[in-house]
C-alpha cells in the first residue's frame, strides 16, 4: 500500500509528549490501512537537553527549545501539543495559523474561551484538530455506548462518573505550574473532571445545567528548585499557596432528562487511577472501571428487581479492540488508547473529515468546567453554555 509521508512534531516533551511520540511510532503497526505515514521531524521543549534526548531516543531530526521553530518548519504538517495548560491557546492558535494540523491535550487552555480560540483558529485555517480525551477510546466504553444507543438499558435515568487519583496526595508534592491559576488554570477540574465531562457527553449527550462544590485540601506546597516533569516531590523549599482545586463534585442535569453525579479528586489517598462510571436505565445498567479496562459489568433482562450483573470481556467486536488483539479478554492498556487517538487524528488528516474527539468536544467540556467554577462560587445551579 502506498502511503503519503506526513511530518509530525511534538511541542512539550514531558510524559505526555513521550506518549504521543510512541503512539506515532506504533500507529501503523495496528492500523496499516492508514493512507499517511507519520515521520518524526521536530521536537520542542524549553528544558535544556530534553529535546536532544528525545531526538536521540526516537529519531526526531530537529530538536529545539523554541516551539516557534516548529511552527515555521515547512517539513512539519501536524503537531502534538503537550505543553503546560497556559501555553495551549498560544501554541494551538499559532500552529493552526501556520497551517499545521493539531492534536492537543485537554483541557485546551485555562478556560472555555481558550478552547474556543483554538477551535476557531483550526476552523479558519481549514486544518484538523484532535483532543486528548483518551478514555472514550476504550473498547468497553464503545460497547457501553452501543448498548445505550441501541436502547438495551431503556431510558437512562441516573449516572455516576468518578475520577479519583492520589498523584497530588503527598504533602511534599512540588508546587509546579499545575497548582497555579495563571499557568495551570483549574486543578482537578481541568485535569480529571474534563475527562468525566467528555465521557458523560460522549455516552449520554449534552449537559443542560449543573451545581458544583470544590475544595483545596492541601493549601500549601514547597516550590521546586529546578525543572519539573510529572509529579515531582519537593521538601524544605519556600512554601507557596495551592491556588486551584484538589476536589470537585457536581450534580448534573442532562438535556435528555437523566440525572448525574460527577466527582473528581487528585488527593485521594489509596486511589490510583480509580476512573469509571455507573449508568442506570429503566431496563438495565452498565459499569466500567478503568483499572479493569477490558471488562464491562452489564445488567440486562426483564427481572428488574434482583437482576444479576454479568462481566463481559471485550473483544474484536468492540471499538478498535481488533486492531490490537485477536480474541476477547487479552488486556489492552493506557498507551493503546493513545494509539487509537493517533489513528483517529491521522485518519482525519487523510480523509479531510474529523474522527474521534474534536476541538468542539473540548469547547463543550471546558464550558461545563467553567459552569462548575461559577456554581462553586455562587452555590447555585447554573446553565452550561458552550
Amino acid at each position: 500500500m502506498s502511503r503519503t509521508p506526513l511530518g509530525v512534531a511534538i511541542a512539550g516533551f514531558g510524559w505526555m509528549g513521550r506518549v504521543h511520540t510512541q503512539a506515532y511510532a506504533r500507529v501503523l503497526h495496528h492500523f496499516p490501512q492508514l493512507r499517511v505515514a507519520p515521520q518524526l521531524v521536530a521536537v520542542a521543549d524549553e528544558v535544556p537537553g530534553r529535546a536532544e534526548e528525545a531526538a536521540e531516543q526516537f529519531g526526531f531530526t530537529v530538536p529545539t527549545r523554541d516551539w516557534h521553530d516548529v511552527a515555521a518548519n515547512p517539513d512539519v504538517a501536524a503537531v502534538s501539543i503537550a505543553a503546560p495548560n497556559f501555553l495551549h491557546r498560544e501554541i494551538g492558535v499559532a500552529m493552526a495559523k501556520a497551517g499545521k494540523h493539531i492534536w492537543i491535550e485537554k483541557p485546551v487552555g485555562l478556560t472555555a474561551d481558550d478552547a474556543r480560540a483554538v477551535a476557531d483558529a483550526v476552523k479558519e485555517a481549514g486544518v484538523q484538530g484532535a483532543v486528548g480525551f483518551n478514555y472514550r477510546n476504550a473498547p468497553a466504553v464503545a460497547a457501553a455506548k452501543e448498548m445505550i444507543d441501541g436502547g438495551e438499558l431503556g431510558t437512562i435515568t441516573h449516572v455516576r462518573f468518578r475520577l479519583f487519583s492520589d498523584y497530588a496526595a503527598h504533602p511534599e508534592g512540588a508546587l509546579s505550574w499545575r497548582f497555579e491559576r495563571e499557568r495551570g488554570g483549574s486543578g482537578a477540574l481541568g485535569d480529571l473532571a474534563s475527562h468525566g465531562v467528555d465521557l458523560a457527553r460522549y455516552l449520554l449527550g449534552e449537559i443542560d445545567t449543573l451545581v458544583a462544590d470544590t475544595a483545596i485540601f492541601l493549601p500549601a506546597r514547597a516550590r521546586p528548585t529546578g525543572a519539573t516533569a510529572g509529579h515531582t516531590r519537593a521538601s524544605g523549599g519556600e512554601m507557596g499557596p495551592v491556588e486551584n482545586e484538589d476536589y470537585v463534585t457536581s450534580l448534573l442535569r442532562f438535556a435528555s432528562g437523566a440525572r448525574g453525579v460527577l466527582e473528581a479528586s487528585r488527593v485521594s489517598v489509596g486511589e490510583q487511577n480509580n476512573y469509571g462510571f455507573e449508568i442506570h436505565g429503566t431496563k438495565g445498567a452498565v459499569f466500567w472501571d478503568f483499572r479493569r479496562m477490558n471488562e464491562l459489568g452489564v445488567s440486562v433482562g426483564t427481572a428488574y428487581q434482583d437482576q444479576s450483573v454479568s462481566t463481559i470481556f471485550v473483544g474484536p467486536a468492540h471499538g478498535f479492540y481488533g486492531a490490537f488483539q485477536p480474541g476477547a479478554a487479552t488486556s489492552m492498556g493506557y498507551d493503546d488508547l493513545k494509539v487509537i487517538e493517533a489513528y483517529q487524528f491521522l485518519r482525519s488528516i487523510a480523509d479531510g473529515t474529523p474522527h474521534g474527539a474534536t476541538l468542539e468536544d473540548a469547547v463543550a467540556s471546558a464550558a461545563a468546567l467553567d459552569a462548575m467554577t461559577r456554581s462553586a462560587a455562587t452555590g447555585g445551579w447554573v446553565p452550561v453554555r458552550a
